[in-house]
Formats: structure tokens, sequence, C-alpha cells
């Protein structure tokens, strides 16, 4: 099966190009100078267009600014810096970033193709923009083994599993509480606020982590979609 056959498709942004004329036709004497001003007008916008985007680039944002969670402390003294820090992951796409953070190496295996190799959702997850709720390693430690090495073999059900903790779009901490339909298709409450966020029933441990593409909150439990959990 493929499991990348569930997840909606994004579409590229579409590029607008602008179309400049130049004037041609008789001129006069006076031309010449009247044309010098234009060309100066022309390169100050350049300048200031430049400095403009400079401004608006990541170095004017903070990605630790809108932490959530009482784990978050916790979090940044144990990678304090480096690529799989709060300020590191920001830099990299989701699977590359959540690769580099120590607490979310299990999901990384699931999502990477690891675990099962007809489950590889790396590709489609740094493709688009995402609100990821991350169950930590020890959220999968609490899980039976037997359990767990079941799920891992079973292509389909962990392609369920792992995208029932995937919204489509980037949530911040101030617009993330409410119910949301998932890439997996069911919905999935966020109530709370704060330190005292929940997903569902799991507890966020450290939310509002960014990357490049998506939006992370770090959670202490593994999600079942509503379906699967019915018939288990």
């Amino acid at each position: 099966m493929n499991t990348r056959s569930i997840l909606p498709r994004f579409g590229a942004l579409a590029a607008t190009v602008m179309l400049m004329s130049a004037c041609s036709g008789g001129m006069s004497e006076d031309a010449p100078a009247e044309g010098e001003q234009p060309a100066a007008s022309q390169e100050q916008s350049s300048e200031e267009g430049g400095m403009g985007s400079d401004d608006g680039g990541d170095m004017g944002m903070d990605p630790a600014a809108n932490l959530v969670g009482p784990g978050c402390a916790d979090y940044a003294a144990m990678v304090p810096d480096g690529a799989g820090s709060v300020e590191g992951m920001a830099q990299d796409p989701l699977s590359v970033a959540a690769s580099n953070n120590p607490m979310l190496t299990t999901l990384t295996s699931a999502v990477s193709g690891e675990l099962n190799p007809d489950v590889d959702l790396a590709d489609t997850l740094d493709g688009g923009e995402f609100t990821v709720f991350a169950p930590v390693d020890d959220a999968f430690s609490a899980i039976p083994e037997e359990d767990l090495t079941a799920l891992a073999g079973d292509a389909e059900g962990l392609s369920e599993v792992l995208t029932f903790h995937v919204v489509p779009g980037q949530l911040s901490p101030d617009e993330v509480a409410g119910t949301h339909t998932t890439v997996q298709g069911e919905e999935i409450e966020v109530s709370g606020s704060g330190d005292e966020l929940m997903v569902g029933d799991a507890a966020v441990i450290c939310g509002g982590v960014t990357t490049q593409n998506a939006t992370v909150y770090m959670i202490d439990t593994v999600l079942m979609p509503p379906a699967m959990a019915e018939q288990g």
C-alpha cells in the first residue's frame, strides 16, 4: 500500500511576474539629464526593498518567543543549542528538525520508513505547512511492546495513527485550541492554554516549537484515531 495516498495534496504557490516596459522614441537633448533622476530613484527603491527584505526575515523572529508547556525549560536545558535546540529546529524542514530532537527519536523512526519501509512520510511532511502533535519517546515506551510491534508491522494502521497527529496549516499556541480535522481525516480536540494545554487526552510538554514549515507540540501520549480505538 502507498501510504502517501491517504495524505492531501498541496498545490504549489503561484509566482506573480511583473512586466516592466522601456520607453522609446524621440528624445530631446534634455532627455539624458532628465533620465538620471528616475535611475537614482530606482536605485534608491532597490536599496529600500533590500533593507525591507532583511528586516522581514528570520533575523527578527525569536523561535522561543511563543513556547508553551511545563517541560520547555527542561527541553532547553537538555538541548541548549545546536540542531536539536529550539533555535536549531527552526532552521530545518520538519523531518530533519524532528530527527535532531533527542525527545522524538521513535517518532522520527516511524515517519521515515525505519519502523516500516512502507510508511515513509518524510517528503510529504516536508512539502507543506502543518501543525504536528508529536509524541515523545516516553509516550511510545508506555505502549506495551507487543502492541507497538504489531502496529509497526501494519502499514495502514501505522499511517492512520501517525497522520492523526498532523493538522494542515500552522497553528500558534494562541490559536491552536479548538477542534481540528487531521490529515488522517478524523477530528482532534485541543483544549486549555499555556502550561495546561491538552490534545485529546495528551498533555503538551512543550509546544509552539517551529521548524521551516511546521509548528510542533510535543505531547506525552500516543493518540489513537477514534475509529481505531473503537475497533481495539
